[in-house]
C-alpha cells in the first residue's frame, strides 16, 4: 500500500487518495459533468490507480497523475483534456 508521495520538489507527504479524487472531480467539473457522473468517474479512476500502485510504499506525484490521466483517457477523454488544460494554466 502506498504510504507516501514524493512531490516534484522532492518532499515527501503522506499519501491521500482523497486528493486524487478531488483532482478528478475538479476536472469533471471543468468538463461539465453532473454530480453522479463525477462521483462515478472519480471512484473508478481512484480504484484503477490504486490497483496499479499495489505493492509500492512510495510513489511520485507525477506517476499518480500519469496513471490517473491514463485511466481518464479511456474512461472519459473530455475529463482528461480538462485536466491537461488546467495543468497548462498552472504552469503558464
Amino acid at each position: 500500500m502506498v504510504n507516501s508521495v514524493i512531490k516534484k520538489d522532492g518532499t515527501k507527504v503522506p499519501f491521500d487518495a482523497e486528493k486524487m479524487k478531488a483532482s478528478v472531480m475538479s476536472a469533471c467539473d471543468d468538463a461539465g459533468f453532473e454530480e453522479e457522473k463525477k462521483n462515478d468517474i472519480a471512484q473508478k479512476v481512484s480504484s484503477g490507480v490504486m490497483a496499479s500502485l499495489e505493492g509500492k510504499e512510495e510513489v511520485s506525484s507525477t506517476e499518480i497523475k500519469e496513471k490517473a490521466l491514463a485511466e481518464l483517457e479511456v474512461m472519459a477523454p473530455e475529463v482528461a483534456e480538462a485536466w491537461k488544460k488546467h495543468e497548462e494554466g498552472k504552469s503558464a
